[in-house]
């Protein structure tokens, strides 16, 4: 008698069949969007579209038969990981930087400007949900969810959301996880409508516009694209690509181990710091397998250094193949995981609505001030870049860039890639204001102080050249 599974049970299959569902609806979206035109001109990603299939078919299929082809679990668990590993695939790559003057000072403009654009929408977003609390007892810290959702993607919204619904030292936050998914969601839309706006207003000015789908146009890959001189051969006992994943994902482990380490010592701590910091350590798993990769990487320059390491192992043509297959599946799942049930309640749906639309608007109108004030000579670049980044992901950025940059000719795209070390070090003091925030109405207005004091200093920082030389007249 056999005590193991078979292999026709469920429990081998469920996971293989969720993922190839996920995959599958990204395929048919990726279809939609080639085959319709009015798909194709929306500028919606193929991730998001399928995020969005997989919500409305799940749901209904849910609704009429009580049965759902997903468990919320496996999409909240990809969601998570996949903006970890997508990090630290991104963070492994050795890239190639502008280093002249002008672009090192864009690239800490552009660092700033992103910081910027996170405290105003927490700003705002804050305000909106503090007033609905009074008027229709809303969640009163809910807007802190905009910058995350917009500003940093599915994958932050969901990692706060979990924290405020499952926080234990201060009122949770119900449905807080499908809340950040929502503005998520709704980001991918706002960047779909502003970055058609934009580039309608644009070419009416007279500006000629590229193709909207212009990977065929953009893509000049060569031998020495793919793998360089001196790395590791496509295929020995070993695959290269197989090599790619081991490093991405011994990485994020590695990461794994240090946030365990630091739970032990919080936990040994207790109070503040089981109730705020640790939940804060959980949510910053991109920032730590981050900071991992980079030990990595240099440790691999040390041995490179004293001869004990011949070959180079990253490539970063994969490691960005990684980083994109892992920030697609989060995007598709996050969507999949917002859960319909909370639209039925209007202390979510109003400022859901609310905090997204508003969010929207100050987002493109604060970038399109920066932009005409600080990039000269690529200003329609610098804010299609920026404006999709922050309502979206890095990608929506670039699909909005490669309308009026389809061969990445300006720094618009170097800016994206090297502005996030900067974006870290002056964000860093938000980040621990959300954890602070929701303690107690006190906390929440001393919070709402802190970022307007915040969001001046960068304003400051970012417009010091304009500032100083009235001061100077």
């Amino acid at each position: 008698m056999t005590t193991g599974l078979n292999l026709w049970d469920s429990q081998v299959w469920v996971f293989m069949m969720e993922l190839g569902m996920l995959l599958g609806a990204m395929l048919f979206a990726n279809m939609l969007r080639r085959l319709i035109p009015v798909l194709r001109r929306s500028l919606i990603p193929s991730s998001v579209l399928a995020g969005f299939l997989v919500l409305i078919v799940n749901g209904l299929i849910e609704k009429y038969t009580g049965v759902s082809f997903f468990k919320r679990i496996t999409l909240e668990t990809l969601t998570y990981h996949g903006l970890g590993l997508g990090f630290v695939a991104l963070a492994l790559k050795s890239g190639d930087r502008n280093k002249s003057k002008s672009g090192k000072t864009d690239v800490f403009n552009t660092g700033v400007a992103v910081v910027a654009t996170y405290l105003l929408q927490a700003i705002v977003g804050l305000a909106i949900t503090m007033l609905l609390a009074k008027l229709i007892g809303s969640w009163a810290c809910g807007g802190l969810l905009l910058p995350m959702g917009y500003g940093q993607g599915p994958g932050q919204a969901y990692n706060w959301g979990n924290i405020y619904e499952t926080a234990t030292d201060y009122l949770p936050f119900p449905n807080g996880k499908s809340f950040g998914l929502g503005i998520a969601a709704t980001g991918f839309v706002s960047a779909s409508i502003g970055g058609v706006i934009y580039l309608n207003v644009i070419r009416a000015k007279g500006r000629k516009l590229g193709v909207v789908d212009t990977s065929e146009e953009t893509e000049n890959l060569s031998a020495q694209a793919i793998t360089a001189k001196g790395e590791i051969p496509l295929a020995e006992s070993l695959d290269k690509l197989t090599v790619q994943f081991g490093l991405v994902f011994f990485t994020y482990m590695a990461a794994y181990g240090l946030m365990s380490l630091a739970s032990i010592a919080f936990d040994a701590l207790g109070g503040f710091f089981v109730g705020t910091v640790k939940p804060l350590i959980w949510g910053f798993n991109f920032l730590i397998g981050t900071l991992c990769a980079i030990v990595i990487k240099a440790v691999f320059r040390f041995w490179k250094a004293r001869g004990w390491m011949h070959r180079e192992y990253c490539n970063d043509f994969m490691l960005s193949r990684i980083a994109g297959v892992m920030f697609d599946i989060m995007v598709t799942a996050s969507i999949a995981a917002i859960d319909l049930s909370a639209f039925s309640h209007r202390e979510f749906v109003i400022p859901l609505l609310l905090v997204s639309v508003v969010g929207a608007v100050v987002t493109y109108i604060f970038l399109d001030k920066i932009a005409a004030s600080l990039y000269a000579g690529y200003r329609d670049e610098a804010f299609l870049s920026l404006y999709g980044m922050l309502t979206g992901t890095a990608s929506t950025g670039v699909i909005l860039l490669r309308e009026v940059d389809p061969f990445f000719e300006t720094p618009a795209s170097d800016n994206l890639i090297y502005q996030q070390l900067w974006a870290i070090v002056f964000g860093f003091p938000m980040l621990l204001l959300l954890g602070i925030a929701p303690q107690s109405p006190t906390m929440t207005w001393v919070t709402m102080g802190a970022l307007i004091v915040l969001m001046a200093i960068m304003c400051i920082i970012l417009f010091r050249s304009k500032i100083f030389k009235k001061k100077a007249k």
